[in-house]
Order: structure tokens, then sequence, then C-alpha cells
């Protein structure tokens, strides 16, 4: 049995017509597919089949899919997928706020549902690959990919995923700027179209953890631009 056929995919969607036919385009692919209807047995199910990927509808029964991510998050990085009935740029941008690395609008292409699937896995294989032992360190900061951790001034932070890939790369590419589009390229995975502004919301997240005024590095705003690790 080779990787791609032990790939397991939880499917989460109270529509059984949507999630019926994503598993079987799925099945094809030789995935491993399991398919739930409710918001608080999707968490149960996470626990028991341990998914390699999540596709998460929003609008569910008991629990919509946004705590569904956040709870998720809380605990794990696996890669997550939601599905919106919405095309609202809002929506989306919440999406990935929780964590989402991407986001399938209804009605959508079950082939192009696949090649985003493959292309989530893909990023989610490489980024373990390359996290394995990177850590950067400045005076009172320590930020490590190995097991998403940082060290704040001796205290461990609680950081959710994308915050803290956000604040490594940065970090890791010190005093150079970054644009909020090159920046949710290289932390989400793909070309962003739309409303930049889940950037933003990260950046001020981040900012509000790492609040003291005295470092000799800060996240710098490049107005008109976008943002940058500075070092004094």
């Amino acid at each position: 049995m080779t990787t791609l056929e032990k790939t397991k995919i939880l499917i989460v969607d109270d529509e059984r017509h949507i999630s019926e036919l994503i598993s079987l385009y799925l099945t094809k692919e030789g995935y491993e597919t399991r398919q739930v209807d409710d918001g608080r047995k999707a968490l149960d199910e996470f626990y028991s089949f341990a998914p390699a990927l999540i596709l998460l509808d929003i609008m569910l029964p008991g629990m919509d899919g946004y705590q569904i991510c956040t709870e998720i998050r809380k605990k794990s990085n696996v890669p997550i997928i939601m599905l919106t009935a919405r095309s609202d740029t809002f929506d989306k941008v919440l999406g990935l706020e929780m964590g989402a690395d991407d986001y399938i609008v209804k009605p959508f292409d079950p082939k192009e549902m696949v090649a985003r699937v493959k292309a989530v896995l893909r990023r989610s294989e490489t980024r373990e690959e390359k996290h394995d032992t990177k850590t950067v360190s400045f005076e009172n900061l320590k930020i490590s990919l190995s097991d998403y951790s940082v060290v704040y001034h001796g205290e461990s932070l609680a950081f959710p995923p994308k915050e803290l890939e956000l604040l490594y790369f940065l970090a890791e590419n010190k005093n150079q700027v970054f644009t909020r589009e090159q920046l949710l390229d290289k932390i989400w995975g793909y070309e962003y179209v739309g409303d930049s502004r889940t950037v933003d919301v990260h950046i001020k997240r981040i900012r509000e953890k790492l609040n003291r005024d005295d470092e000799v590095w800060s996240i710098k705003t490049v107005h008109g631009v976008g943002y940058k690790f500075e070092t004094k």
C-alpha cells in the first residue's frame, strides 16, 4: 500500500450529497475518507480517526466550523480546508484567522477540490520536513518550528500556528520588507485574491503578546508596503 492510499481525510458536512460526492472523488484518488454530519461528532472523529487533512463545512448542527477549527488548533496543526456556501471575503478571512489553511466555496468543481486537497497536503508535508530543527533566537525571544513554541522573557506563550509561522518567517528574514500579499502567499501557501487584512489581524495579535517597548527588535509597519522584523 502506498503512502497516498494510507492518507486519511475527514469530511465534515451535514449535506449528505456533498460529503458523499467529496468522498467518491477522494476515494478514487486513493485516499481513505470518513464522513461526519454533526459538529460535536466531528471532534470525536478527529481524535479517533487521526486524519491527515479535514474538509470542514462552516454551517453545522451542534457546533459550527469556526468553533471546530478553533478547538482543533489548540491541539493540532492538521491541515484544514473550510467549505462555505458564501463567497464573502469576511467568511474567508475569518476562516483563515481561525487557523484554516484554505477554503472552497460551494458549489465547487470536484476536480478543483481534489487539486486543492493535494496542494495543501504537499505544503503540509514540505513544512514538516523543513521545520524539524528550525529555531530563531533574539534577545528575550525564541521561536521554534520544531515544537511550535515561543518563549518570551523566559515565559512560554500560546501562539496559534499561523501567528507563529508568520512571526517566524519575519524573524528568520529580519530587516526584509514583505508586502501583505507576499506574506499571505508564504504563510498560507497560495495566491490570495481579495481582502488582505488577515495579515494585519495576525500582526496585531502578535504585537499584543510581544508587548514590551524596550526590545532591540520589533515588528515594523512599512506604510504603503507591508511589514518587517527590524533589529537594532
